[in-house]
């Protein structure tokens, strides 16, 4: 069954996609009359294993599904089975985002506690989101950051290596499929073998063949004679169906038998530095695409090893950035109206303490280096004087977008632009320095001053 769509085509579907106990706590502001304003600022606590950055992405799909959301009638008919009230469904009927946005542009490096999105809105509108901005924000933040360092790898330690992104058929689902391969590219894939993630987002597509290419014909050389008839020069040879170096030497004889330059070969399995280098002699100018169990920890290995190779294509390990797979980002009430003004809030909770208040995120650099951010908050007049340039950029504005999101091309600029003035040991795969995020004077001040009116009015008792 298609879902049904209103006029802008979102699948009422995209509305459900929240916990309950949101839309439990939207009819009770309802019901009840408490419709402060509110600031939820959506960031990530810690950093996860061996990193010593994230890069933000997700900020195109976040913006599309506040200008999009929406509660169609198959929707509403299923919030009224489960019990919701008719008068807090007719609110949902006529649901439209009219707050504000910051956000840090994608291909940002971002540390803990940074907003990578804050929200300032009626609660009742604000409370919706959180579900959907950390799945998507989350998630790509996550690839993106993998893909990053993947990157990363090949510029330090390699010559210029293409990576494409081969994880689809791996991804948890196929939405995350399609989000991955575009995270990827922001952080510096150059493209996916995945078709549908291609025409999405207008990404480069690449591919070769597969062994069972291979197997289907009587022979490897009729195999690959085969290919080439159809795909000529283009051809890229996967040679270690049976045997690798063997493999190599038949590719190039039928290529020469055809008059063509090959394009490539690719390998798949064993040990690859060794058989790279032992291919390298046989395939001369025709590139070597190593697959199979690649990340960063292995490229980096692979490169220092001596191995041979034009190009990478990672899989499992990008798409479920598989030695760190969450990012554990959190969507937290920063600040709340109180007497027709936003007041700052914080959680005392141990262990999940938050900064209050909206935040400006201050990037301090000199000579060409990042030394340090600043979080700051955002609107106190004594911040003004502080130093630095800040990351986060509006979004909407009462409801109106108004940031154009850059093409994916600049997100992905960005992305390398940044990571280049991080402090080489920030950078690092393994065990990377902490990058400096300090907390301005009034942000401490408001803290502290915030922590104790906190306790003394709920822990302290009467």
């Amino acid at each position: 069954m298609t879902p049904s769509t209103k006029a802008n085509g979102v699948p009422g579907e995209r509305a459900l996609f929240t916990d309950l106990y949101e839309l439990t706590m939207m009819q009770g502001y309802f019901e009840t009359g408490h419709d402060p304003m509110a600031t939820f600022s959506l960031f990530f606590r810690s950093l996860p294993p061996d990193r010593g950055y994230v890069v933000a992405a997700g900020l195109a799909q976040a913006i599309e599904y506040l200008e999009t959301v929406s509660f169609d009638a198959d929707a509403l008919a299923y919030l009224s089975d489960l019990g919701f009230s008719a008068s807090f469904l007719d609110y949902l009927d006529d649901f439209a985002f009219s707050g504000d946005v910051r956000a840090l542009p994608e291909g940002t490096v971002a540390f803990p506690n940074e907003p990578l999105v804050e929200v300032t809105a009626p609660i009742l509108e604000a409370q919706l989101f959180e579900t959907f901005l950390i799945n998507q924000v989350g998630f790509q933040s996550l690839v993106a950051t993998k893909a990053a360092r993947m990157r990363d790898a090949v510029e330090r330690a390699g010559g210029g290596q293409v990576l494409v992104d081969f994880g689809s058929r791996r991804a948890h689902g196929t939405d995350a499929g399609l989000k991955a391969a575009r995270a990827a590219y922001i952080g510096g894939f150059d493209a996916t073998s995945n078709l549908a993630a291609g025409r999405a987002f207008d990404l480069p597509v690449s591919g070769t063949m597969a062994h069972s290419w291979v197997q289907s014909f009587p022979t490897e050389r009729e195999a690959f004679e085969r290919f080439v008839e159809v795909y000529g020069a283009d051809a890229v040879l996967l040679v270690d169906t049976y045997d690798t170096v063997g493999g190599a030497e038949t590719a190039m004889r039928v290529a020469d038998s055809a008059g063509i330059d090959l394009r490539g070969i690719r390998l798949d399995s064993g040990d690859l530095v060794a058989l790279s280098r032992a291919v390298a002699p046989i395939v001369g100018d025709a590139g070597i695409f190593v697959s199979s169990g690649m990340d960063e920890y292995g490229i980096e290995r692979f490169l220092s090893d001596g191995g041979v190779a034009t190009g990478f294509g990672p899989g499992t390990a990008l798409v479920t950035s598989d030695d760190a797979p969450t990012l554990n980002a959190v969507y937290k009430l920063v600040a709340v109206e109180r007497e027709g003004k936003l007041q700052p809030t914080m959680k005392l909770s141990p262990g999940k303490v938050t900064y209050p208040g909206g935040k400006s995120v201050r990037r301090v650099e000199r000579d060409g280096t990042f030394q340090r951010d600043v979080l700051a908050l955002r609107g106190d007049e004594s911040e003004d004087d502080e130093e630095g340039e800040d990351q986060l950029v509006d979004v909407f504005a009462d409801g109106a977008r108004v940031y154009d999101c850059p093409e994916l091309d600049d997100a992905r600029e960005r992305r390398r632009r940044q990571i280049q003035k991080l402090p080489d040991g920030v950078r690092r795969l393994r065990d990377p320095d902490e990058y400096p995020v300090d907390p301005s004077d009034g942000l401490r001040s408001r803290t502290d001053r915030l922590r104790r009116e906190l306790s003394r009015r709920y822990l302290d008792g009467p």
